[in-house]
Formats: structure tokens, C-alpha cells, sequence
């Protein structure tokens, strides 16, 4: 009797675990709107394809979910995109639906990998239209929107718990979430009174790749440049995101610390950083650029406060060990135990399914040291 009775509740007891998981997935992304999966997603196309840098944090084989991308990490970042081809050989098959900057999305090519879901970037929708998100759920393709670019201190956060939640990997974009909140509240901590007494920085963006000097000015780059407790001259100046500083403005405000973005400009007159960079090669090319711009008479650059930073840790929630570097180029004395490098370590060995590998930061080496008389 008692097993009869036992046998006829379990089918009550499971029902409710059934019921959880047969639950359609809602979230609400970064612009609002509420995205309904009936269950998590395993056919995915990216407007952006380096967002399956991003993905990788949280899948370990974040290629196979992928129906369609943008040619943007194969035509702008050759280095980068050769790392995803080498470990998930699958990248080269991978149907491209949307080239450049200004032919926007082909629907045709996207519905043509049947994707359960569309990851649209914020930034890209200047270029592909604020309309194209629910274009696309009319047509029976959930879209959802995230952001690591137009105000990634806010928005990475609820952009990595919304991927996770889709995708059905929310104990993954937890831990990711724990460690990254971690990072933040030390860089916090070592900043902690420091009120505005922040030293005045420069960001030559590209630098070398572009006429002297394209700047951040107003935007994402700026409030990661506040959040590491510096202050961007180029923000005084450019009313937009982005512009030029001549270098006699520069001169004039005499900023503390000078800093290069840098990427895969290897043979073109920039900053090469990245994979297959290493630390020597990065810290020459930075002093030959300084030179060639001349923007070694800076007193910053004179006193070895010169530094160089990949440009694509504005795109990726590992822009955490951007804010690290540049938390301790400012202010030395208060963040010297910052140590981003076992940062990046630990971002490879927890999460990265794609590890970044090579030179990702450089400082101008120091002046060799005169002989004895």
C-alpha cells in the first residue's frame, strides 16, 4: 500500500520541476524591451561577431551556437578572429550577414540559419537602425539588445546576466558576475577618498594609426577613464564621444599620464597589441610613436608616465583589467596592489573559452641608465 501510495505521488511531486522547466524565458534588455524564449537558446546570430568573445565567458564552445555574424572580427581584428578560427575551427563556415560599417544586416542571410535568437549590439544599431530589434521579433525571431560599448560600467553587469539567463547558463553568468563585481569594489577600495583629486590623462586613441591626436572625449571611454580615477582632458574639449586634440592643446594641459590605445597595427605605424604581440615589441613601438608624434616633449612622457592599451577592451566585459591598469597608472601610490595581470589570468583560467594570449598593455621603458665617469 504504502509503495502504491508512494508511486502515485511522484508524478505530483515532479510536476512542479516539470512546469519550471517547460517556463518560458523572459528577460527585459538593456533598452527595455522584454525578450520570450520558450526555452534556451542554441541557434544564435550576432550583428556583432566579437561578441562571441563575450559569449565565451559562459559557454566553453561559444562557436557551435553561432548561425550567422558580421565580418567585423575578421576584418578589423585579424589577430583576434585567427585565435577563434585556431580553437573552434567551425569561425571560417560561419555565414556572414552583415559587412562594414554602413550595408547594415541582410535578413535573408540571417533567417537563413533558422537562429532561435539575434544579439543585437547598442552601439551597432546607429548603423543598423533603432527599428531593426523588433523588425525582427515581428518576423518570429526573438532579438534582444545588450551592451558593452555605449555605457558598459552600467550596462556590462545586466548584459552578461541577460546573456545568461537566454541561454541557460545562469549559474556560469553568476560566477562571472560574482568575480567581476570583486574586481570593481578593489578598484574601489584603493581609489576610496581620493574625491577629485584626479590627475589629468590623455588617451590618444589608435595612436599612431591615426593623425595625432584622435581622443575620447564625452562617453563609455570617458567614465571608465573617471572610474579608474583619472581625468580626461579630451572630455573638456569634445563635446561627442570621439574627436581630435591638437597637440598644442595637449602641451597646454600638461596631463599626468599619457596613454595609447593600441591593436593589430603590427607594420602600420601603431601600437601593436594583442595576440602574438609581445611585451618588448609593444613597449618599442610605444616610444616610436611618442617620437614620431611628438609627443615625447610631453613632461609626462619625460617622467616615464606612458603607457599603451589594447583599444578592444572597450568592446568586452574583460575591460575589467583595462580599469585595473589604469587604476595604477593614475594613481600609483594608492593602487599599487592592483595586479592585472593575475586579473587576466584568472579570466582565462575560469571563464574565457577563447583565452586571451599576447602583450594586452605596455610602459615606456625607462632611459637606460648612464655609465660611471
Amino acid at each position: 500500500m504504502n509503495r502504491r501510495l508512494l508511486l502515485g505521488a511522484l508524478p505530483l511531486l515532479a510536476a512542479p520541476r516539470l512546469v519550471r522547466a517547460q517556463s518560458p524565458i523572459r528577460v527585459t534588455d538593456v533598452l527595455g524591451r522584454t525578450v520570450t524564449l520558450s526555452r534556451p537558446a542554441r541557434r544564435i546570430a550576432l550583428t556583432q561577431a566579437r561578441h562571441v568573445m563575450a559569449i565565451g565567458l559562459l559557454h566553453p564552445d561559444p562557436v557551435s551556437l553561432v548561425t550567422g555574424w558580421s565580418d567585423d572580427l575578421r576584418r578589423m581584428n585579424p589577430p583576434d578572429y585567427a585565435t577563434v578560427r585556431n580553437r573552434f575551427p567551425r569561425a571560417d563556415s560561419i555565414p556572414i550577414i552583415a559587412r562594414g560599417q554602413s550595408d547594415g544586416l541582410s535578413l535573408e542571410a540571417t533567417l537563413a540559419g533558422s537562429p532561435e535568437l539575434v544579439v543585437i549590439s547598442r552601439g551597432s544599431l546607429r548603423i543598423l537602425g533603432d527599428t531593426l530589434p523588433d523588425q525582427l521579433t515581428a518576423l518570429g525571431i526573438p532579438t534582444v539588445v545588450i551592451d558593452f560599448f555605449v555605457d558598459p560600467m552600467r550596462d556590462t553587469r545586466r548584459s552578461m546576466a541577460i546573456l545568461g539567463q537566454l541561454l541557460g547558463l545562469q549559474e556560469r553568468a553568476a560566477a562571472f558576475d560574482a568575480f567581476y563585481a570583486e574586481r570593481l569594489e578593489r578598484i574601489a577600495a584603493c581609489l576610496a577618498g581620493i574625491g577629485e583629486d584626479r590627475p589629468k590623462a590623455v588617451v590618444h586613441a589608435h595612436a599612431g594609426g591615426t593623425p595625432c591626436c584622435f581622443s575620447p572625449g564625452q562617453g563609455a571611454f570617458n567614465a571608465m577613464i573617471r572610474f579608474a580615477g583619472g581625468h580626461n582632458i579630451g572630455a573638456d574639449l569634445l563635446p561627442g564621444a570621439t574627436g581630435q586634440l591638437s597637440l598644442e592643446y595637449i602641451l597646454a594641459q600638461d596631463p599626468k599620464v599619457y596613454v595609447a590605445t593600441g591593436g593589430p597595427y603590427g607594420g602600420r605605424g601603431g601600437v601593436p597589441l594583442g595576440p602574438g604581440v609581445d611585451a618588448a615589441t609593444a613597449e618599442r613601438e610605444l616610444a616610436a610613436v611618442l617620437r614620431r608624434n611628438r609627443l615625447d616633449i610631453l613632461p609626462a612622457v619625460q617622467a616615464g608616465r606612458a603607457h599603451a592599451i589594447w583599444h578592444g577592451f572597450n568592446d568586452t566585459p574583460a575591460h575589467v583589467v583595462m580599469l585595473e591598469a589604469m587604476a595604477r597608472w593614475f594613481h600609483p601610490e594608492h593602487c599599487a596592489g592592483l595586479d592585472p595581470a593575475a586579473t587576466m589570468a584568472a579570466l582565462n583560467d575560469r571563464f574565457l573559452a577563447i583565452p586571451i594570449k599576447g602583450a594586452h598593455w605596455a610602459d615606456l621603458p625607462a632611459p637606460a641608465s648612464p655609465g660611471p665617469r
